[in-house]
């Protein structure tokens, strides 16, 4: 079951980036009065086709890879003097590159309004609550406190596990001072901590930005406690950290769950962190029946939750901001990886991004639109890397186009399209040894 959904989420999610990627392409071309012949999401063999009134067939192909929008060109042959008007190649340069941005333009737009729909349904996740910090981590020597949330890092508010890590993720290779602000859970009161990191993590193969830094994420701190629950009753509060049951130490807030889960009605001796003191409290789980006849127990206690909503307006500019970081990042990770400050082994193919769209579709639907928004930016940004056969490398020669005053010869076209199906296979096929190493 597991593998059909991630293959699955795997088609869905390369369907619609595909789908809209060409979709923008076809709208330009119409736009600037270019006969489109074919529109197909997928490569190889067609599934399922369609001619249209407007004479476009719509294809679906085999192989979820790709896609493709045919235009009528005179390079290709067929092309009579009456429809030339029509031809792709007969377009000024400037009609050419509008029609090669659509794609990348397109995946962009609908990363906008992923993030946007995000922000206006309810954007959510666990706050970044530390544990304990191995005092040789790069944490630890810069004196951050065990039991603290990371409400800052460089200046930049992370109200989530998912926005500390895309923070971390911009520092990757570089060397410098990374700046945190902390606090303790219920108190107000902040402090300032600067951990210092020279190449942090070059060279590392899929590095885990969080444990690398000195971070144990999930601790078992409570962030909610339920009126009149057993943890009310037995004067458990919101910031208070678990630290052992009978004696035994609790690593994480799974962990706390788990225990509690299998002592129904059985009273529970707890070691508790409560603002630096350690306090001896007696909780006692209520039982409770599930569906398929177990007994559990239930204490009515959650982990520190973040949830922002904002208003039809307010979340545009607030999707725009974030699809810009998005797309700085994507930029920042291609420099390093070319500059050596970050593993190419970081590369990832199709069998991470199944993987991951699997993994994120399970998690929920936020999870999965949230992937499937920085699939879109990373789409768009690749195509316009100007690499011949991809958006870019047309756009390239649109330029030397204006600039020469005549098009980029077809000898220099043919011998820069040889290239970059050598390059783009390249790079395909690294990722995929990528993939294959990480199994």
């Amino acid at each position: 079951m597991d593998l059909l959904q991630t293959i699955l989420a795997l088609i869905v999610t390369i369907g619609i980036l595909v789908t809209v990627h060409e979709y923008g392409h076809l709208l330009v071309a119409r736009w600037c009065n270019v006969r489109v012949l074919k529109f197909s999401v997928g490569m190889g063999p067609s599934i399922w086709s369609r001619r249209a009134k407007s004479g476009i067939e719509y294809s679906i192909a085999a192989l979820p890879i790709g896609g493709y929008v045919r235009m009528l060109d005179e390079r290709e042959g067929g092309v009579t003097p009456e429809e030339r008007q029509y031809a792709f190649n007969a377009k000024t340069p400037w009609q050419r590159i509008a029609i090669a941005l659509g794609g990348p333009v397109a995946n962009l737009l609908l990363a906008i309004a992923v993030y946007w729909l995000i922000s206006v349904t309810g954007a959510s996740g666990f706050a970044p609550v530390i544990g304990d910090v191995p005092a040789d981590s790069p944490l630890g020597r810069a004196g951050v406190p065990a039991n603290v949330e990371i409400v800052e890092l460089d200046g930049q508010p992370t109200p989530t596990w998912q926005a500390l890590n895309m923070r971390l993720v911009r520092r990757l290779g570089d060397s410098g001072e990374i700046e945190l602000v902390t606090r303790r859970p219920g108190s107000d009161r902040s402090e300032r901590h600067v951990v210092t990191v020279e190449r942090w993590l070059t060279g590392m193969d899929d590095p885990n930005l969080i444990t690398e830094l000195g971070l144990r994420p999930f601790p078992a701190v409570l962030g909610e406690v339920v009126a009149d629950g057993a943890a009310e009753r037995a004067d458990l509060r919101a910031g208070d950290r678990i630290l052992a049951v009978n004696g035994v130490a609790v690593d994480g807030w799974r962990e706390w769950v788990e225990r509690v889960q299998l002592a129904p009605g059985e009273a529970l001796d707890l070691e508790v962190d409560r603002a630096g003191r350690t306090l001896a409290v007696t909780l006692t789980p209520e039982p409770r029946t599930l569906d398929d006849g177990r007994e559990i127990g239930f204490v009515g206690t959650g982990p520190i939750y973040r949830m922002s909503r904002f208003g039809v307006i307010e979340a545009l500019p607030r999707a725009v901001g974030q699809t810009w970081e998005t797309t700085v990042l994507t930029l920042e990770i291609l420099r390093k990886m070319v500059t050596g400050l970050v593993s190419t082994r970081n590369l990832s193919g199709p069998i991470t991004i199944a993987k991951v769209a699997g993994d994120s579709a399970q998690s929920g639907l936020e999870t999965f639109l949230a992937f499937l928004a920085l699939l879109s930016v990373s789409l768009a940004v690749l195509n316009l890397l100007p690499i011949p056969v991809l958006d870019g490398g047309h756009i390239l020669y649109c330029v030397v186009e204006l600039i020469k005053g005549s098009p980029v010869s077809e000898r220099v076209q043919q011998v820069g399209a040889q290239i970059g199906i050598v390059l783009v296979a390249g790079l395909m096929l690294l990722a995929v040894y990528n993939d294959i190493a990480r199994l």
